[in-house]
């Protein structure tokens, strides 16, 4: 599904759920991590998640722009628009839509990895979590080179 898939599917889901025109931009955004979707208050367009269709499927994905189109007619009405607002919690319970957007699998923590470098002089060990540039440092001990030995991966 592209962006204007999206704004298709928008527009639709407001006129025959909420009874009224989607007039702004509904679009992917890539950079949301911790939500499903976010309407945007200063020019009223929604950004949904793009992993929410790709992880869960069409049926989270119309819940959750019910869930912003909520937040956009209950704002441009002058009603209140805010998860805590009576109006919202009716309106949303009324079209059906997702209260929270559900967890990704992909923010899941992963692997956690650490390096571990050896001095070559007199064999002081070194336990980072990032990488050492070992061109640019070298041991506190001596000022031997140092040297990546091994890489540690555990969950």
């Amino acid at each position: 599904m592209n962006d204007q898939t999206l704004q298709g599917l928008v527009e639709k889901i407001s006129s025959e759920d909420f009874g009224r025109k989607f007039k702004h931009r509904a679009f992917f955004n890539g950079r949301l991590r911790t939500t499903g979707g976010r309407y945007r208050l200063q020019d009223h367009d929604i950004e949904i998640n793009p992993k929410m269709l790709t992880e869960h499927g069409s049926n989270v994905l119309i819940g959750i722009i019910k869930h912003e189109l909520c937040h956009y007619h209950l704002h441009l009405e002058g009603k209140g628009y805010k998860h805590k607002d009576p109006e919202f919690k009716a309106l949303l319970k009324k079209v059906n839509g997702l209260r929270y957007a559900p967890e990704l699998k992909s923010e899941k923590p992963g692997v956690e990895r650490f390096y571990i470098y050896k001095c070559e002089k007199c064999g002081m060990l070194y336990q980072r979590k990032r990488r050492v540039n070992t061109a640019r440092f070298v041991c506190s001990k001596c000022q031997g080179n140092i040297k990546l030995v091994e890489i540690h991966e555990y969950r």
